[in-house]
């Protein structure tokens, strides 16, 4: 393996971008474990180093950046060991949440890999309806692009090798060719497993298994990677719901190429 080998992933976007399905997909390369969500990383780390916390901390008499390299020391373990017990040498973490962080990741992990998955954001929008209800898909209107900034503002100043921006609709679309550019940005060789994600052994709730089930039952040709709904610019969103993505989304999507 190169110089990648041992570099931290992190995969972040927008709830209901397709993260897991990239989770999945990384998981079954033989080198990478990802596993569940951890939730906590950048809780922990702002818990401490935050405003409304430092001052409490800092009586300790160690710098920010101290308490900085614990954390990250602490969250490594467990995720390197995690890997090592399935038999992984690398280890990614796939959170939607620390999209709002990247930047406090970044500095915490400074060799760190970041995978920014970005989905049209009327589909957003609508999955989130589908999911979570009605009120989830208004909120979603001005969650996508908020988040989608949040990220792209941290990782275009990264260097090149560090931040890639991944499109969900060319995962689904042309999944060989979207992962193998994935891989060569992360150092890794291609292994055909990544396309057979449901053939392995992964560590999801018991949910995860009913909706992928019914989704894949909803692709046309019933494919492991399915596209039922992708690319379809938020179809069957009712006129609320797609007024509220135009106004608050339009110039995000139009910056993305969105039409």
């Amino acid at each position: 393996m190169g110089d990648g080998h041992g570099r931290p992933i992190f995969v972040v976007g927008c709830h209901r971008s397709g993260t897991t399905l990239l989770r999945l997909i990384l998981d079954s390369h033989p080198h990478i474990s990802c596993g569940p969500e951890t939730l906590f990383l950048t809780e922990f780390a702002e818990r401490i180093t935050g405003d409304g916390h430092w001052a409490h901390f800092a009586l300790y008499g160690f710098p920010r950046n101290y308490w900085l390299r614990q954390i990250a020391a602490m969250f490594d373990r467990v995720q390197s060991d995690y890997a090592a017990s399935r038999g992984k040498v690398r280890w990614a973490d796939k959170t939607p949440r620390y999209a709002l962080s990247v930047g406090l990741i970044a500095e915490m992990f400074p060799d760190c890999q970041i995978v920014h998955l970005i989905r049209d954001g009327r589909d957003v929008v609508a999955s989130h309806q589908r999911t979570w209800g009605y009120l989830s898909g208004v909120k979603a209107t001005a969650k996508w692009p908020y988040y989608i900034r949040a990220v792209q503002a941290v990782g275009r100043r990264l260097p090149p090798e560090r931040y890639l921006e991944v499109r969900y609709e060319d995962l689904v679309a042309d999944p060989k060719e979207t992962v193998a550019r994935l891989l060569e940005f992360l150092d890794e060789p291609w292994d055909d497993a990544v396309l057979h994600y449901d053939e392995h052994q992964h560590d999801v709730h018991s949910l995860y298994h009913d909706e992928s089930a019914r989704r894949r039952a909803e692709s046309a040709d019933g494919a492991t990677i399915y596209r039922a709904r992708a690319g379809t610019a938020g179809k069957g969103l009712d006129p609320l719901l797609r007024v509220l993505a135009g106004l608050l989304s339009r110039r995000t999507l139009r910056d993305l190429g969105y039409r």
